[in-house]
């Protein structure tokens, strides 16, 4: 590993910190300033982890109400 990958992987931004700039940048919307902060705090593998358990959840989401729809009878 380089030297500037273990220090990143040494970060010290927790899992709901990078769980909630996951969400912030699942709608598009960030501020620069909480961007740069992100980017110097966040440990890169929580910010991996953290996207795939958003997309996991966004999926499922996303299934449900298309279930929902189609028993509902309303997408005849």
């Amino acid at each position: 590993m380089s030297g500037g990958l273990k220090d990143a992987v040494r970060r010290k931004g927790s899992f709901l910190q990078t769980m909630r700039a996951v969400a912030w940048s699942f709608f598009g919307v960030r501020k620069s300033r909480e961007h740069e902060r992100d980017i110097n705090q966040l440990n890169p593998v929580h910010v991996i982890v953290a996207g795939v358990i958003g997309a996991a959840v966004f999926i499922g989401v996303l299934v449900l109400v298309v279930n929902w729809i189609i028993a509902s009878g309303v997408a005849k």
